[in-house]
């Protein structure tokens, strides 16, 4: 049984205080997780990876990373059996870039059945943009906890070909070529296009105003 505590230390009146949690990265295959393990730990926490159901069950956070093309990743979410897992979970749970589209009802690519925890298809950018938007762009109209703290317009650091449309759980915008949800909230469910470990400072504090949900 693999263990995970995570350290928060603070100074008040010269006295140290510890908080311990149980974060969970869900392991499918996904790819880019050393950048958001090393996140966690700058924020003063451990993180573990795991397949695990249990495991997964009793994470205090649990985070659905995901890089890669869309079918392929639900294949391996559907071979460990997290896609029934993963809907059902109450704690928090941060789906990042590909996990944020593998959550939502659809995606174009590879013409994939997504988890439907956001009741929105992903459709792909036109050729009048180039594809993939890769860098930096501003994220605006914040309506979450999630960006407890953040400044509307900050820049976050995003890679993707393909977008969730605006819909009624978009809680953060952003624009290339049109305005599309570069944020979902529903519920427990978080997730982001963009990629907060990767986006300095600022996208260090969304993980942490995650990670104190």
């Amino acid at each position: 049984m693999l263990m995970v505590v995570g350290r928060s230390l603070s100074t008040d009146n010269h006295q140290q205080t510890t908080k311990t949690m149980k974060i969970v990265i869900i392991n499918y295959g996904a790819g880019n997780i050393q950048s958001i393990m090393f996140a966690i730990e700058r924020l003063g926490y451990k993180a573990i990876l795991s397949n695990n159901p249990d495991e997964i069950k009793s994470a205090d956070k649990v985070i659905f990373p995901g890089v890669g093309e869309a079918s392929y990743a639900m294949k391996m979410l559907k071979e460990s059996g997290l896609d029934t897992l993963i809907p059902t979970l109450k704690q928090p749970v941060f789906g990042i870039c590909l996990g944020m589209q593998l959550m939502c009802n659809h995606s174009e690519e590879g013409d994939t059945k997504g988890l439907g925890i956001f009741d929105v298809n992903v459709v792909k950018f036109s050729k009048k943009v180039k594809v993939p938007q890769m860098g930096w762009n501003v994220i605006y109209n914040l309506k979450s906890d999630l960006f407890k703290g953040i400044a509307e317009k900050e820049y976050m650091y995003l890679v993707h070909s393909f977008y969730a449309p605006i819909c009624a759980e978009t809680i953060a915008t952003t624009d290339y070529e049109l305005e599309y949800s570069s944020a979902l909230e529903n519920d427990n469910f978080y997730g982001t296009q963009f990629h907060p470990e990767k986006s300095g400072d600022v996208g260090e504090k969304i993980l942490d105003n995650f990670l104190k949900l």
